[in-house]
């Protein structure tokens, strides 16, 4: 497995997903979204996985400034790109798979 965790330092799911991996001994890389974020490739692989664009966006996020930008931009990608802070977390990357959120149940599928 070649597990790359995106999210940040203080996203309570990103720290569970680390910790998901760490109790089963696999090793992953992670990503700060904060201080270097996924390249346009890497958001545009998982994003057309995952639904879209649309699909990245928590509409939860703390920074309801960016979010309006994002939501309302006509180029959607580069200000979200530009804005990650509005995307889900985790992002976690094993190869070509990937998952948005939280998803134990997905992860362990992985192990077979």
């Amino acid at each position: 497995m070649n597990i790359q965790i995106f999210g940040t330092k203080k996203c309570n799911d990103t720290k569970k997903a680390q910790r998901f991996f760490k109790e089963r001994g696999i090793k992953f890389q992670f990503i700060d979204m904060m201080d270097k974020g996924m390249s346009k490739g890497e958001f545009q692989s998982v994003a057309k996985a995952h639904g879209g664009i649309d699909g990245m966006i928590n509409p939860d996020c703390k920074d309801k400034d960016a979010l309006a930008r994002v939501n309302y931009m006509a180029d959607k990608l580069e200000t979200l790109l530009e804005n990650q802070q509005v995307i889900k977390t985790p992002i976690v990357r094993n190869g070509k798979e990937s998952t948005v959120g939280y998803a134990p149940e997905v992860w362990k599928s992985w192990q077979s």
